[in-house]
């Protein structure tokens, strides 16, 4: 019953860190990839030491490369994304990259992607992220159905929708921030990261509701009357031990992969972290007591 007595509270910290989210994604803008916007990546591993990126910049500067952005990965590597590059156009690059030591680099990676096959994967992946919500929203309309009292079945969306705005936005913000302080950029993972989190975020919270609902049919059979805050801070109690255990069992799995997983993993593996933090948060702390909120400003009891 301590989240529902203090609900209001935890609305308001809910609301706030959504708020600080969207602000930074508005203030920094969402650092798109070149997996969107087409485009060249390479990836160099230096064998006896990466240098200063001050001694590599004004080599790069000189082949007119236009907008770049490079980037150091790791304690070895660099990454730099650069406009769409031919295979001469790449040598030049890499000789840069290596101060004129060809025997101290060894290219790792080389992608290219046009800007037409970039705007068709952002279509696919908006496509991909409305039909996911969407989805999401019928199937909740059509699970929670039958439910009428106190709380009308499309409330329960509602919630489960605000809830999962609530989760989207918190990782999205930060991957806004750090595209600012340390050039990580929105790519076709993150995409993957997101979508999985929205699965994820939704089924926490039906797990609730549902727990919500069964309680508040057995009130019926029963005849017992008892209040809704009541019902929602039982329902509660019996799913905290599910929802910590299965979140703190997948929080390990995701930090052990950012710590110790391979850089072309680490900031997927970062977006879920943070997604399964704020999707297990929402469920406990955001949706049942918007629920009772929500309940409480209707007036309807029991």
């Amino acid at each position: 019953m301590f989240v529902i007595r203090h609900k209001t509270a935890f609305i308001l910290i809910s609301t706030a860190v959504a708020l600080l989210s969207l602000l930074a994604i508005i203030v920094f803008r969402l650092p798109i990839g070149v997996d969107f916007t087409g485009g060249s990546i390479i990836e160099v591993r230096y064998i006896d030491g990466r240098p200063a990126a001050e001694e590599i910049t004004p080599r790069l500067d000189t082949l007119s490369l236009g907008s770049y952005r490079l980037q150091g990965s790791g304690d070895d590597r660099y990454i730099i994304r650069t406009k769409m590059l031919s295979e001469t156009q790449r040598l030049p690059v890499i000789d840069a990259l290596s101060l004129g030591d060809a025997k101290n680099v060894v290219e790792e990676r080389f992608n290219s992607i046009g800007p037409v096959v970039g705007g068709e994967l952002k279509r696919k992946a908006f496509a991909a992220m409305i039909v996911v919500i969407l989805a999401i929203i019928l199937f909740i309309a059509f699970a929670f159905r039958k439910v009428g009292k106190p709380v009308s079945s499309w409330k329960y969306g509602m919630v489960a929708v605000l809830t999962l705005a609530h989760d989207v936005l918190v990782p999205t913000g930060v991957f806004a921030l750090l595209g600012r302080t340390s050039a990580v950029e929105i790519d076709i993972l993150f995409v993957t990261a997101f979508l999985a989190i929205l699965g994820y975020s939704v089924n926490d919270t039906i797990v609730v509701f549902d727990r919500i609902r069964e309680n508040l049919k057995l009130n019926e059979e029963y005849r017992k009357k008892e209040d809704f805050d009541v019902t929602v801070g039982n329902s509660l109690t019996q799913t905290y031990a599910r929802s910590f255990n299965t979140s703190f069992t997948m929080i390990i799995v995701l930090a052990a992969l950012y710590a110790f997983g391979s850089d072309s993993v680490r900031y997927f593996s970062l977006a879920l972290l943070i997604g399964t933090i704020a999707g297990t948060y929402s469920s406990i702390f955001l949706a049942s007591p918007l629920l009772v909120y929500i309940q409480e400003k209707s007036k309807v009891k029991l």
